[in-house]
């Protein structure tokens, strides 16, 4: 298939350089901060070194061929591994400074899943020694395994500490596990075929063959009772409740990590697609917000009014999560719907002349939270690299 057209490719291009030129801006010497410097986003703690936020713009950093963010990529990673907790835990952000490390009120797990992928990315393709960071990534795996349940081979978790950080999913959650799994391929931990097997009996449940275990065979019931097949992987599965709620990042990463059989990938990207999840622009968050009769409906979600429908991670309309669904058409061999989603993100990038919004409402595409956000502007570089050099993902 060839690129898009000329008016199209340019625009493409204008965004990728207007991403370059954003991650310039939001680094310091010690690494990423997530957003762009105003006094909003002080006051809410943007310019962080976060854990999440800044390992995904390592992966686009390190290898984008701009000496400053190629040091930046290193100086990003070890802060975070200057302020690891002895247990192993990488923290949600840290203080550009030196000053500040935070753990969340629940843990955030996918600090340090998001770090160890970081990290093996920059030893393959940065100019690094393959040995930095080992003691580090010994703790942070040994901590993640100290939450592994020992027969599913999936994380455990708290609900609301990943990076939906107000939604309710807790036990086994699609998002996280689909790291897991990730991180198990890139560092050839064991059991890894048992997380894969495990994964698609939990969270897909609506398929005929059992599992061989029983307590998974009873929750592969508990999960589907009452629930027709929704076309995706549930996105949270624990003794008393699931979620149905139509994760689109958990769903897009299972897809980029090689967890969905083709078969289920193609029934993904089918129902992301008759949904209209990227329309206008990638991509909604969710599929079906929660509302506040909703059973799994928390008073916290309704703090400052921010997570209510349609809004934030319960429907919100995220454009870093859209650079993610590219790369997953990309490989698929998707690549006509890839480019022209990918055209889509840059206009999403470009409004309010390049205000690389954090999230848009998911209805009224009113733009919310913080400009200048770094990860908008890296996934976006790791969407179009994944159309134009794909051997370097």
């Amino acid at each position: 298939m060839k690129e898009p057209d000329a008016p199209a490719l340019a625009l493409i291009d204008t965004c990728a350089q207007a991403s370059l030129a954003l991650l310039e801006r939001n680094l310091t010497p010690h690494g990423i901060l997530a957003a762009s410097r105003t006094e909003a986003a002080e006051a809410r703690r943007y310019t962080r070194i976060f854990g999440r936020d800044a390992a995904i713009c390592v992966l686009a950093m390190c290898g984008s061929g701009v000496p400053a963010l190629e040091q930046g990529a290193v100086a990003s990673l070890d802060a975070l591994a200057a302020h690891q907790a002895a247990n192993g835990q990488i923290p949600k952000y840290v203080d550009p400074e030196g000053r500040d490390a935070d753990f969340w009120y629940l843990g955030c797990i996918d600090a340090t899943l998001w770090w160890l992928i970081a990290v093996d990315h920059v030893r393959r393709h940065g100019q690094v020694d393959p040995l930095r960071w080992a003691g580090e990534v010994e703790r942070a795996i040994g901590w993640l395994l100290a939450q592994e349940h020992q027969h599913f081979r999936l994380l455990q978790q708290n609900e609301a500490s990943d990076w939906a950080d107000i939604m309710p999913r807790s036990g086994y959650v699609l998002y996280s596990n689909a790291l897991w799994y990730k991180v198990k391929q890139r560092y050839a931990l064991d059991h890894a075929e048992a997380t894969k097997h495990h994964f698609n009996h939990l969270f897909n449940p609506f398929q005929r063959d059992l599992p061989e275990y029983h307590r998974a065979r009873l929750l592969q019931h508990y999960a589907r009772r009452g629930r027709r097949d929704p076309g995706l992987y549930l996105s949270f599965v624990n003794l008393a409740v699931v979620g149905d709620e139509g994760d689109v990042f958990g769903n897009v990463l299972a897809l980029q990590a090689g967890l969905a059989e083709p078969a289920m990938a193609q029934r993904i990207v089918q129902t992301l697609t008759e949904a209209h999840a990227s329309v206008p622009y990638p991509v909604r968050v969710v599929l079906h917000p929660l509302s506040r009769q909703h059973p799994l409906w928390r008073a916290y979600m309704g703090r400052h009014q921010q997570n209510i429908v349609h809004q934030y991670h319960n429907g919100g309309l995220w454009p870093f999560v859209g650079g993610f669904w590219v790369m997953a058409l990309a490989q698929l061999g998707q690549r006509e719907l890839a480019w022209s989603e990918l055209e889509r993100l840059a206009q999403a990038n470009a409004l309010d002349d390049w205000r690389f919004t954090e999230w848009f409402h998911g209805r009224t595409l009113a733009p919310m939270g913080m400009a200048g956000q770094s990860w908008n502007a890296a996934t976006f570089l790791l969407a179009l690299r994944a159309l134009r050099q794909p051997q370097a993902q």
